[in-house]
């Protein structure tokens, strides 16, 4: 299993909270980019033909579990794994 599929693993049992860092991975993994903000808590990832994901962040670093959740939904995560892995 792939480092990405862990990270994907590790979305769907919906921490609590998870690294900013690790949300931006998976968002640029599936064609977004990350627009350049105002230094504020709340990050935006741009995919042409798709709306924009705001992502709003806890210090810059973490990432609530309500927003993980729409991550997953977004995405089709669960859907995506399932196919990888047949789980």
């Amino acid at each position: 299993m792939s480092r990405f599929d862990k990270l994907v693993e590790q979305f769907l049992r919906e921490p609590p909270e998870v690294l900013f860092t690790d949300v931006a991975k998976v968002l640029e993994v599936f064609g977004y980019e990350e627009r350049p903000s105002g230094g504020g808590s709340h990050r935006a990832f741009v995919k042409l033909g798709h709306p924009p994901k705001i992502v709003p962040t806890i210090k810059g670093r973490r990432v609530k579990r309500a927003y993980v959740r729409m991550i997953i939904e977004n995405l089709n995560l669960e859907d995506w794994y399932e196919t990888r892995h047949g789980a």
